[in-house]
């Protein structure tokens, strides 16, 4: 089968960032399903792993993670599936990724792909799906349900991939009202259009941005990038006894900032179900297979902004190069082989 994958990392201008090749098909055991991957998205932790986890000598690892295809073959184990189901999911960090025609993945990690969306547009939403849904309601500890709640959710970096069903989530999902946070113009419309109540710039001081738009206290945060950058100032303005929420890798981060407030500090990772094989871990498998069904229902829809072409390397190398710029915005997704 064809795989694009890497054998060192190197910066992603290098010609061996990325590289093609074939290797062969892999065999279903346990509760593997094997899927024929049709279309997959690109995220941050792609090139993160590209930088900083090296194979082995003389192996090449496949990244990629957001896939969406049919159902090829099955473990001997396997109740969920069939050969022939059109399927979505985000697979697992320890485990070869999706950048190939074919992937072995736990059948407790996969959903059934909505049915009204293609196999590019279900590629966007699993990773960043799962992210945000966990965090808003797992580590935030959200309220389900339409009543209103007198709180603000304050989402940095609002219009990537996790902020973009983040807002979503949020306003579609809940009583919460949800700000926003962009720098750039079309940015900040990507995010109202999602449906952020409103939209402030993390590149100038937020507190006076958001006492000037007179909302709920600001009780949840979701900090999705330059968490850093960011945290000692969100930690003046946000309510007392609220949830700071994080999924980036912040360099500096002193939690002892929020212990004056009581405000406590979640960590999310979408991946900790697969890796440490929880008792919950068939959660995502439930969670997706909500998502698919708000998609259709028409509550919420794809984050994809652009589509890169076929799974290869070059075009997965420009995917990286953007997502590594900082620049991107919803989800890039590349399709077919």
């Amino acid at each position: 089968m064809k795989a694009v994958g890497y054998k060192k990392s190197l910066p992603i201008e290098d010609a061996d960032s990325l590289i093609d090749f074939e290797t062969a098909k892999p065999e279903p055991q346990g509760r593997d399903i094997r899927v024929a991957v049709k279309a997959i998205s690109a995220n941050p932790v792609d090139y993160k792993v590209r930088k900083r986890a090296a194979p082995p000598d003389g192996e090449t690892k496949i990244l990629g993670y957001d896939a969406a295809g049919v159902v090829d073959a099955v473990g001997p184990d396997v109740t969920l599936f069939k050969p022939g189901d059109e399927v979505f999911y985000a697979g697992s960090i320890l485990r070869q990724g999706t950048n190939a025609e074919f992937h072995l993945v736990d059948e407790r990690i996969v959903g059934n792909k909505p049915k009204s969306l293609s196999f590019a547009q279900g590629a966007a939403l699993p990773l960043t799906s799962i992210t945000a849904w966990e965090l808003l309601f797992d580590r935030l500890g959200a309220v389900p349900g339409k009543s209103v709640d007198p709180r603000t959710l304050l989402i940095t970096g609002g219009a990537g991939g996790v902020g973009s069903i983040l807002i979503q989530l949020a306003r579609r999902l809940t009583g919460l009202t949800v700000l926003a946070t962009a720098t750039r113009p079309e940015s900040q419309k990507w995010c109202l259009d999602r449906g952020a109540h409103a939209v402030i710039d993390h590149g100038k001081p937020m507190k006076e941005q958001i006492d000037k738009l007179k909302l709920p206290p600001v009780a949840l945060v979701a900090s999705l990038t330059f968490t850093d950058q960011h945290y000692k100032a969100i930690a003046d303005f946000m309510a007392p006894q609220g949830k700071f929420g994080l999924i980036d890798d912040p360099p500096e981060f002193a939690m002892s900032t929020f212990k004056g407030k009581a405000i406590s500090v979640h960590w999310e990772s979408m991946f900790t179900r697969s890796s440490f094989q929880t008792p919950d871990m068939i959660a995502q498998h439930h969670l997706l297979n909500d998502v698919a069904d708000l998609i259709d229902k028409g509550v919420l829809r794809t984050t994809l902004d652009q589509t890169f072409g076929t799974i290869n390397a070059a075009n997965l190398k420009r995917a990286h190069a953007l997502l590594e710029s900082g620049k991107s915005r919803g989800k890039i997704v590349l399709e077919g082989w």
